[in-house]
């Protein structure tokens, strides 16, 4: 438990940076365990996003603004993930500049154990806080969230 003298000593922004780098590592750790090697945490989200909107056409431009990441940043992640065999980018018919970007039978794989290994780690998450902690830090969390995006 911290003690008080220990809640001035850090910002919010320097625990939300350290708990996600502690998310993060574990994250990977499980993955890593479970056979997935070198899978960033962004393809993960990416993986994930595909899978969750298979039955719909997704294109470069949804993921940067999903994820709110720059072109040239979100065009070196794609071209990484294809190389690896997770995704496959086709051109579209209407417009030769648009690729419709297709989880493979390898991503939909590791879309399947990250998403085990999320689950995992939410059930080691939520064993540390109490069910009114829990609903207590998401609502401040989302709070401080909307604040940040919409203030």
């Amino acid at each position: 438990m911290c003690e008080e003298s220990d809640l001035k000593i850090y910002s919010i922004g320097h625990e939300i940076k350290a708990i996600n780098h502690v998310m993060q590592r574990k994250m990977l750790a499980s993955a890593t365990d479970k056979g997935i090697d070198k899978v960033t945490v962004m393809h993960g989200w990416i993986i994930g996003y595909l899978f969750e909107n298979k039955d719909k056409d997704v294109y470069q431009k949804d993921i940067e603004s999903k994820f709110a990441i720059s072109r040239s940043t979100v065009t070196n992640i794609l071209k990484l993930m294809e190389k690896k065999g997770y995704i496959r980018r086709i051109s579209v018919d209407s417009d030769a500049r648009l690729k419709k970007l297709i989880l493979t039978d390898k991503g939909a794989e590791i879309n399947s154990v990250l998403t085990q290994t999320i689950a995992d780690n939410e059930t080691r998450f939520n064993s540390v806080l109490t069910d009114e902690e829990r609903k207590t830090f998401i609502y401040l969390i989302r709070k401080l969230r909307n604040g940040l995006e919409n203030g």
